[in-house]
């Protein structure tokens, strides 16, 4: 199974960007979809970015305008990048590959947005 690495958390005010990254052990070309969930304390891990293997985007509503979701093929990695970053944002972030027979994660990366 691929490994998933996830870097790019951190502490930012309210109104801030963030880049995070996912690193895969190898080519996550074939995989149905690659993205980014996330889960803040108390509530259930949610989706807020994907890739399709069309190449086709889907964001979260509460994301739309603000986060962008993107991949290099040739490094292996997949990005979400975040701007106007509100307090709401808050959570850990995790990097997820998905296809018949696999569903890797990787171990999250805290995002925390202050106000």
């Amino acid at each position: 199974q691929v490994q998933l690495v996830e870097s790019g958390g951190g502490l930012v005010q309210a109104g801030g960007s963030l880049r995070l990254s996912c690193a895969a052990s190898r080519s996550i070309l074939g995989y149905s979809s690659i993205g980014w969930y996330r889960q803040a304390p108390g509530k259930q891990r949610e989706q807020v970015a994907l890739i399709t293997v069309s190449g086709a985007t889907n964001y979260a509503d509460s994301v739309k305008g603000r986060f962008t979701i993107s991949r290099d093929n040739a490094k292996n990695t997949l990005y979400l990048q975040m701007n106007s970053l509100k307090p709401e944002d808050t959570a850990t972030y995790y990097c997820n590959a998905y296809r018949a027979g696999s569903n890797a994660w990787g171990q999250g990366t805290q995002v925390t947005v202050s106000s």
